[in-house]
């Protein structure tokens, strides 16, 4: 629950730019002395690093996931865990965290949720997209917190399976949440994300990035490097 008043706030603040080039307000799941960055969407797709994508070598399961998540004792993995935070009428959680009932908001297609099975947690940036993009230089330690990265609100998201298997591995040049109105707070989560964990963009991308930002003025992008 705590998770998700925090995604709130974050989203509030995401369409109201702030003034200063970062901001300690914004608290993750675990502080860290590092504070987060909140710039322009413009700028904050412009310091993108830009680099062709290669997939070459790419497997899924070169991503651990999902892993025992934040309180390994508790017997809920991560994807449990993201499905619990994000409620917004809580589930119950029974033996072998097994999530009975509750509700949950499908911010890609403005849907209501009310089984778990019927959710996908999304990487906001799909781990072929991550691979594709630098992570295939990555260790394997590394490639597992990116896929089980609990401590950005943004990097993990409860959708409808249907959204999610619609977007698949595609970047914003090739699909967008099909959902009025969110497109702004879409791009400022994906670019947050690359940001987060300093992945590049290739030139397509880059292009249709620099376009939507231009339509988003108004919209900040936060992000804090990943350790």
């Amino acid at each position: 629950m705590i998770r998700t008043l925090r995604r709130a706030a974050l989203a509030a603040a995401l369409v109201a730019l702030p003034l200063l080039a970062s901001s300690p307000a914004h608290a993750h799941a675990h502080s860290r002395a590092a504070e987060p960055r909140t710039l322009p969407m413009a700028n904050a797709v412009g310091i993108l690093p830009l680099a062709d994508e290669v997939r070459e070598g790419y497997q899924r399961t070169s991503f651990r996931h999902w892993n025992a998540g934040q309180n390994p004792t508790d017997g809920c993995n991560t994807r449990a865990e993201v499905l619990i935070s994000e409620a917004v009428d809580p589930p119950e959680v029974l033996a072998g965290c097994r999530l009975s009932g509750g509700r949950w908001w499908s911010y890609y297609d403005a849907r209501w949720v009310t089984e778990a099975s019927g959710l996908d947690v999304d990487h906001m940036v799909p781990l072929a997209e991550a691979w594709d993009s630098g992570a295939s230089q990555w260790t394997a330690q590394r490639r597992e917190a990116y896929a089980n990265d609990l401590d950005a609100l943004t990097s993990l998201i409860a959708v409808t399976a249907a959204s999610n298997r619609s977007k698949a591995d595609k970047d914003p040049a090739e699909w967008l949440p099909p959902a009025e109105g969110v497109t702004c707070r879409y791009i400022s989560e994906w670019v947050g994300t690359k940001l987060r964990w300093g992945l590049s963009a290739d030139a397509v991308e880059f292009e249709a990035l620099t376009r939507l930002a231009q339509s988003c003025p108004d919209t900040g992008v936060t992000y804090d490097p990943a350790p």
